[in-house]
């Protein structure tokens, strides 16, 4: 009966065309006709070729994908973890910095991909690692690797299978990949074909878009390291429409150049000093482009790159988090939902969590995202406990299940934001704990002065147990001190820093933190164990 109740609380959400796109892709076959290999005149304006990921190439033949090493022998060789093997099938590495020096390895892979990969056979047919292959080959093409004829042909059949096959079941990410690839297609090739797939990739993303980039500009699936994929995939349209500049609209073109600003702040809001991106949801660093190097291909595209917030308090109302940095602090709240309602595939138990870096190291982590799929630990990664909140009587604020699912989950208040001359503080609740037989209610309070951070956190209702966690980078040193109950802090500044509980007991466990895919690194957690409804957490320079 759980199991069902989980079930009815995750499909809900969903909308219709997810069900029916689900259903039609198993009644409906992909077929072919002659491939497109006519291709379009590129306008006055070349494609500037400009690399935002180092090179996943090892030498003698070997690839390294999420922290693994391994050689090309079977491009759908059941031993190896299936999230790898779409790695190989993506070709990013025909794009990624040095390229210029491995043009005869990228020859090699792509006639044994097209020898190796027969018409729907393996993962390479998928939809989305078409999408991501196909833009790939495209832009290694336009950078000056003439194609031969069999290329050509292959690529316009992957397209012809991918626009069979587009991901209406899942939407959001795999939806946006879908149309890129059908209008870098679309605009590539030339004949009636091409004219199908960039009116359909241009209708797609005019809906999309809009949708999937809210108004603060973040990406509304709420992951710091996806908003910067698809930066980086709204660079790539924004350079199409200048290559192709009689197949995309002006007025479009122009929309995607300003949103891209937008999007840049807020990929500069929600990273850490130290230049890479926060931990909340699906994220892990080594998989998206770093701000940096996005910002510097918006510079060759000569769009226009945001000055730097010089506000202590950002709100990024629309995507939900809450950003305060002064001369020593950056804290970054999570106020946010999981994330769309019928797409929450990427979201973790989170709600009400924080992150927060003192003297530009990091402090205070959530535990980030070091695999996929349907296995354990897959699932205590997305789990509340993982993450720099309050978990109540064992149970997740949000019901994170399986690999990428959400029942019932939190709904956050409007967050409450107040300065005063010395300290600012952000006040919101959440309701996920109302499902629980004692209607429980989490509301938490962050103060943040220069050299004090308080968190003030009070759980309402009946609860048998409730408890905070606070995760520590692992270059955090920790003492504790016997006689008064406090903890010790040193940073790798030097500077060292108090905790302490009012209303709780404070526990140093060992855990583990997993800043990318295929990585687990030793750290500790301070374990917050409610004596009461409400309980402090004071952290406070020495």
């Amino acid at each position: 009966m759980n199991k069902l109740l989980k079930l009815y609380h995750t499909l809900k959400y969903l909308k219709p065309i997810q069900f029916s796109n689900r259903i039609s892709r198993r009644l409906t076959k992909v077929t072919f006709i002659k491939p497109e290999v006519t291709l379009n005149e590129v306008s006055t304006t070349g494609w500037q070729a400009f690399s935002v990921l180092n090179s996943c190439y090892q030498d003698n033949g070997q690839f390294e994908f999420l922290n693994v090493v391994d050689t090309v022998s079977d491009w759908n060789d059941t031993a190896k973890a299936k999230l790898w093997l779409y790695n190989l099938h993506y070709f990013d590495d025909l794009n990624q910095s040095g390229w210029q020096d491995r043009t005869e390895i990228h020859h090699s892979l792509v006639n044994t991909w097209i020898k190796q990969n027969p018409k729907m056979i393996g993962n390479g047919w998928e939809p989305y690692t078409i999408s991501l292959r196909s833009v790939n080959w495209i832009k290694w093409f336009l950078s000056g690797n003439e194609p031969k004829e069999e290329w050509l042909a292959s690529l316009s059949l992957q397209v012809q299978a991918l626009e069979q096959q587009l991901e209406y079941h899942l939407l959001g990410n795999h939806l946006f990949a879908n149309a890129k690839a059908l209008l870098f297609a679309g605009c590539y090739f030339k004949g009636e074909l091409a004219d199908e797939w960039l009116k359909r990739g241009l209708g797609i993303l005019n809906e999309e878009i809009p949708e999937q980039i809210l108004a603060d500009g973040g990406n509304f699936e709420l992951t710091p390291m996806y908003h910067n994929t698809i930066l980086a995939d709204m660079l790539d349209l924004y350079q199409l429409s200048l290559v192709y500049s009689y197949k995309i609209p002006k007025a479009t073109s122009q929309d995607w150049r300003e949103l891209i600003g937008k999007m840049l702040s807020w990929a500069e809001h929600m990273q850490h000093p130290d230049g890479d991106v926060s931990f909340f949801n699906d994220s892990a660093t080594g998989i998206a482009p770093k701000l940096a190097d996005l910002q510097r291909y918006a510079e060759v595209l000569n769009v226009t790159i945001p000055a730097n917030s010089k506000n202590q308090v950002t709100a990024l109302k629309e995507s939900g988090y809450v950003v305060i940095k002064d001369q020593v602090n950056k804290l970054i709240i999570d106020v946010a939902k999981v994330g769309p309602d019928y797409i929450p595939g990427h979201a973790h138990a989170d709600t009400l969590s924080f992150e927060l870096s003192i003297d530009g190291h990091r402090v205070f982590v959530n535990s980030g995202t070091s695999v996929y799929g349907l296995g354990e630990e897959r699932l205590r990664q997305r789990k509340t406990e993982t993450h720099n909140t309050v978990v109540v009587d064992g149970m997740d604020s949000s019901e994170v299940w399986s690999g990428f699912r959400v029942a019932r989950r939190a709904y956050p208040s409007k967050p409450i934001i107040t300065e005063s001359e010395y300290t600012i503080t952000v006040e919101c609740s959440h309701d996920g704990y109302m499902r629980l037989p004692g209607k429980v209610t989490h509301l938490r309070k962050w103060q943040l002065a220069q050299d004090e951070l308080l968190v003030c956190d009070q759980v309402s209702g009946v609860f048998n147990h409730a408890e905070a966690n606070y995760h520590l980078h692992p270059n955090i040193q920790v003492e504790s001190s016997n006689h008064d109950g406090q903890v010790i802090l040193q940073l790798p500044s030097g500077a060292q820093y108090n905790v302490r509980a009012e209303g709780a007991d404070i526990k140093v466990l060992d855990t583990t933190w997993h800043p990318e895919f295929g990585l687990s690194i030793a750290n500790k957690k301070l374990v917050l164990n409610f004596k009461q409804n409400e309980v402090n957490f004071v952290l406070k320079r020495a």
